[in-house]
């Protein structure tokens, strides 16, 4: 399949003399034309932090018993329709986004002195990176992107907490700091994109690069719902590849499962399934485990860890704990560390207010479903929804019609996966 794309050149300046960064500014793309997202544009995100903590209420249990009467174990639920007042206030493109609330720990990565110490920082920051992608404990859905929905935002990290050290990081107990840099010159800027490439199947892309440290992830994910009784399974079928341009390593990672469990009371969501982290030109990889819980007893939110070097099939080190809590790393030296995912600080997302946002961009495209939702007018809410779902249906049924394949605009097709169309790795 071939695209045709003209690329302005990616050092250009915008109209106040600062860089564009190439996840920020597109030339002529299949879809569209010229399009500038401004950095300049972005603010500190102030959206709600936290999902409201209420279980089932009568009514929406008598809705839910209903769709559950019309299903079968391990059903597909692609193309069910699920009640609205299920769904959480931001896109699946967004909560992709949320993953990266500590891009402190994803920067140091690259300052590990060592093959060894590199893969381990990723471990760590693989096992801190889920519990900031869930508001509050409830299981709520994100919207389902719209194909061609996108999501763009930033994030300034502090050039002094980029410290690869075995202790664990000082943030104060019990709180989330909110580490933001006074001088932009001081600070490393982490770009993020998103993009829905795909309806059926579901299929999301995300890419994101500091081209200060020379590292960049690109992930294509294609979520799966299937029907298990009392709960919903999703599974995230798809990978992710970390590129360390400095080391000229690459880092391929899968994502766990995710289950929302007790869907007729209170809803509350675990991760589970074995992940793999693979760099073949090392030879390290880590093998993560996140249990579910057992029927009778036993703890919520475990997860194992082990990473091991191949070449001398020597484990180098082993953690185990909670996604959402304690975790505790054991090295082959004997030391350990233990971090705390509740305390450690958070970075707020920085992102450009709805007036300046594109009609396809996550939060101008479902603004008026969430402002229903904030109201609690699910009725309103359901309307807006099936209004954006329906065009979308009408403009598919058309390019069928026409035989005209969607094209993306910011990810390339390569075979079984998607790439970003101007990564960090083939820049100049």
């Amino acid at each position: 399949m071939a695209y045709f794309w003209r690329i302005r050149h990616n050092h250009q300046k915008d109209a106040s003399g600062g860089e564009i960064s190439p996840v920020q500014y597109v030339g002529r793309t299949p879809n569209s034309g010229s399009e500038l997202v401004l950095s300049e544009d972005e603010k500190s995100d102030n959206e709600d932090k936290e999902e409201t903590e209420l279980g089932v209420m009568e009514d929406q249990r008598s809705i839910i018993l209903h769709l559950i009467s019309q299903l079968k174990l391990g059903m597909d639920l692609t193309k069910v329709v699920l009640p609205t007042f299920i769904l959480e206030k931001r896109s699946l493109l967004e909560m992709y986004a949320d993953f990266m609330a500590h891009p402190d720990l994803l920067l140091a990565i690259t300052a590990g002195a060592t093959p060894e110490e590199r893969v381990i920082c990723f471990v760590e920051y693989y096992l801190t990176a889920f519990h900031e992608g869930r508001k509050g404990a409830l299981a709520k859905k994100p919207y389902n992107p719209i194909i061609g929905e996108t999501f763009h935002c930033s994030w300034e990290v502090p050039k002094d907490r980029i410290k690869p050290k075995r202790t664990a990081p000082r943030s104060p107990a019990g709180c989330h700091e909110h580490p933001m840099a006074d001088d932009p010159s001081k600070s490393y800027k982490l770009r993020f994109v998103a993009e829905q490439v795909s309806h059926h199947p579901p299929i999301s892309c995300f890419y994101c690069e500091c081209k200060e440290k020379r590292l960049c992830v690109n992930t294509h994910v294609w979520t799966k719902s299937k029907f298990m009784g009392m709960s919903v399974g999703v599974s995230m079928i798809g990978e992710g590849v970390l590129r360390l341009l400095e080391h000229g390593e690459e880092y391929v990672f899968t994502l766990p499962s995710a289950y929302a469990r007790s869907i007729l009371t209170i809803p509350w969501v675990e991760l589970g399934g074995k992940v793999s982290i693979n760099c073949a030109k090392t030879g390290y990889s880590a093998t993560v485990i996140f249990h579910t819980k057992p029927f009778y007893g036993g703890k919520v939110h475990r997860v194992t860890a082990e990473v091991k070097h191949n070449p001398t099939n020597t484990i180098v080190c082993k953690a185990h704990g909670e996604w959402n809590g304690t975790l505790e790393f054991t090295y082959s030296n004997g030391e350990t560390k233990v971090i705390d995912t509740t305390t450690l600080p958070v970075y707020p997302k920085k992102i450009r207010p709805l007036e300046k946002q594109g009609p396809m961009e996550s939060r101008n495209l479902w603004r008026e479903v969430t402002r229903y939702l904030r109201l609690g007018d699910i009725d309103a809410a359901t309307e807006q929804k099936r209004h954006l779902e329906e065009k979308q249906r009408v403009e598919e049924r058309k390019r069928e019609n026409l035989r005209t394949p969607w094209k993306p605009k910011y990810f390339i097709q390569e075979g079984d996966g998607w790439v970003y169309f101007n990564p960090l790795w083939k820049a100049h």
